[in-house]
């Protein structure tokens, strides 16, 4: 079920259920990028979100007078049924179409395609979206890709930060704990600054939700290794930032949607975030991981 692409810096490893990406490795020094997805901690290592990213209010959501039941992030993640559809020496590109069982759940036919493209230091991750159907559809998608941290033996997690490309003014939207809904309710996280000191603690109320960057670029940076990797997501308006509290690891997530509000209709067309593709058109969105070249060569 394991599929790699391998240059002269990076290994990364992908698998075929769900099209996650599972390791980013260094050729010649063996070092790891990805979390493990330790069972104890939380098994995920870049989930792929899609139709929806988070939680849907009472699990639902209402599409021309019918109600719909969607787990939390989709249907993609764990989904045995992709398929590979092309195949080259630094690409792969994994494919996802509508069946019977997921039109129940989510009533238009598509097909998502999740392609890798490995150049030099730097891994692309391009989602590919086609409306198949005969009336408007609607979706999100997004990342949640885990990198490991500390990385090195020699370090700990509060020896980390995350650089943002600009000074930033910003808010995040915290979460009901007990829904995982988005409430009105946020707390400064940026205040003219560019970076986030990682602690376990930053977690405690799930996730942080930041909307209104200028930044499209992150850097995971270490106080004695320097910059480890940087995350460039220019088609992706939202990003979230999540570690399990107990988590050795921390995830960038480019998004295109987000999760409910606590006080919404429930109406998808109307869903913060939600994208609308017409029939037979194409909708792509990519985002990359480049690993900083002093820890490769």
């Amino acid at each position: 079920m394991m599929h790699t692409l391998k240059n002269n810096k990076l290994q990364i490893t992908i698998n075929k259920i769900g099209a996650e990406l599972c390791k980013i490795t260094s050729t010649k020094f063996g070092t790891e990028f990805m979390w493990d997805g330790n069972p104890e901690v939380w098994s995920g290592i870049s989930p792929v979100l899609f139709p929806i990213i988070g939680a849907l209010k009472n699990g639902s959501y209402l599409f021309d007078n019918k109600i719909f039941e969607l787990p939390k992030h989709g249907f993609v993640r764990h989904n045995d049924h992709f398929k590979i559809n092309k195949e080259a020496e630094n690409h792969l590109n994994f494919v996802l179409r509508h069946n019977d069982h997921l039109l129940k759940s989510y009533p238009f036919k598509f097909e998502f395609n999740l392609g890798y493209t490995l150049t030099d230091n730097t891994v692309e991750v391009t989602h590919a979206i086609r409306n198949c159907d005969d009336h408007t559809m609607y979706f999100s998608v997004g990342g949640h890709p885990a990198f490991k941290c500390p990385v090195f033996k020699d370090e700990h997690y509060k020896d980390y930060i995350l650089e943002f490309e600009y000074n930033e003014n910003s808010s995040t939207h915290l979460i009901n704990m007990d829904n995982g809904l988005i409430t009105n309710r946020t707390q400064p996280i940026l205040v003219n600054s560019n970076s986030i000191k990682l602690r376990h603690d930053l977690f405690n109320q799930d996730a942080l939700i930041l909307k209104d960057l200028k930044s499209k670029k992150v850097t995971l940076k270490s106080n004695t290794h320097g910059a480890i990797l940087t995350v460039s997501y220019p088609d992706f308006p939202y990003l979230g930032i999540w570690a399990k509290p107990s988590g050795d690891y921390v995830c960038i997530e480019p998004w295109l949607g987000i999760a409910d509000n606590e006080i919404t209709n429930q109406n998808l067309k109307t869903k913060e975030g939600i994208l609308a593709l017409d029939p037979k058109n194409e909708f792509k969105a990519s985002y990359t991981i480049e690993i900083h070249d002093d820890h490769l060569v």
